[in-house]
């Protein structure tokens, strides 16, 4: 586990936690580290959760599915990000969302209940634990709203205008990665991926913006 010490504590959930306070936590938390391969579903829509997940190395997917196969993502994580912490913490609720490996994946579980819970000894860290989660669950409710106010949109152009304006304002550059793939971006925003490449290139055009792949230059 020590090989993943950095990612963790580059992570928002355990920000300001030294090394040795780590190895406590992680004793203390149940924490248990599992692998999955490419295209794995790590938590299925119906499912319930009772651990907080966090991406150690590769990627995972938030989707919704519906009944024809229509997928649409939600959000994705990367190393030292977390995943399904918002139904973790409402004891009993069921998943509407599915969490899929983008690549071949390997994350931490920490059973939320000995996050919530302080134990017998009184650990310092389960404070600060808790005000970390709490602000990376009101981070992620924000990014949601910025989803919603994308989707919101009438166009495909204005859709990814206001995802690039937001990733840009949120970065504070006008140069930056977008985190998704061609379709990965069309299912983000819910447009067909062939709408999408196209407004790109007339956007590229328009000297709105130059791109190569997945890197972005806007044009102000």
């Amino acid at each position: 586990m020590k090989e993943f010490f950095p990612v963790l504590r580059s992570s928002q959930l355990f920000s300001g936690v030294s090394e040795e306070e780590l190895t406590a936590m992680l004793t203390c938390l149940g924490a248990e580290k599992r692998s999955f391969p490419k295209e794995a579903f790590l938590l299925r829509s119906g499912d319930t959760a009772e651990s907080i997940g966090l991406v150690l190395s590769g990627s995972v997917l938030v989707i919704q599915e519906d009944i024809w196969g229509n997928r649409n993502i939600l959000s994705k994580a990367g190393p030292g990000q977390t995943f399904a912490a918002a139904y973790a913490c409402a004891p009993g609720s069921v998943l509407n969302v599915s969490v899929v490996a983008e690549t071949p994946v390997t994350v931490l579980l920490m059973n939320v209940k000995r996050i919530l819970n302080v134990c017998p000894s009184a650990c310092t860290h389960h404070s600060r634990i808790i005000r970390n989660l709490l602000g990376e669950l009101a981070e992620k409710n924000l990014r949601f709203g910025e989803k919603l106010t994308h989707m919101g949109q009438r166009t495909t152009r204005a859709k990814l205008m206001s995802y690039f304006s937001a990733e840009a304002q949120r970065l504070g550059t006008y140069e930056f990665d977008v985190p998704f793939s061609r379709q990965q971006l069309a299912d983000y925003l819910a447009v067909e991926r062939s709408g999408l490449s196209l407004e790109l290139g007339k956007m590229k055009k328009d000297g709105l913006l130059d791109f190569h792949k997945s890197h972005f230059v806007l044009k102000v």
